[in-house]
């Protein structure tokens, strides 16, 4: 399980990305860099990271399914996801 400060952390960079979204849009399309060096370092989406909706983890994301790979192991192993079956694992 993560941290709560750092789903904290994530949550408060989410916002800053949604809040200044439009804003550094207008100024990628002017190519007006020192407008963009002044926005809030967080509100740039790269600096966000992909987490597991189940457990928090940020490490073996699987976009496709939204959870880390542990939780999907867990659940392909008890057959809460269909269409996959166990193999050798």
């Amino acid at each position: 399980m993560a941290k709560e400060s750092m789903k904290a952390r994530e949550v408060k960079r989410k916002q800053l990305v949604e809040k200044y979204a439009e804003k550094r849009a207008k100024l990628k399309a002017e190519n007006d860099s020192e407008g963009l060096q002044k926005l809030p370092k967080n509100s740039n989406p790269i600096r966000m990271h992909n987490r597991c909706k189940l457990t928090g983890r940020p490490r073996g994301y699987m976009r496709q399914f939204g959870i880390s790979r542990i939780s999907f192991r867990e659940m392909a192993s008890k057959g809460l996801i269909p269409g996959v079956k166990k193999a050798s694992w």
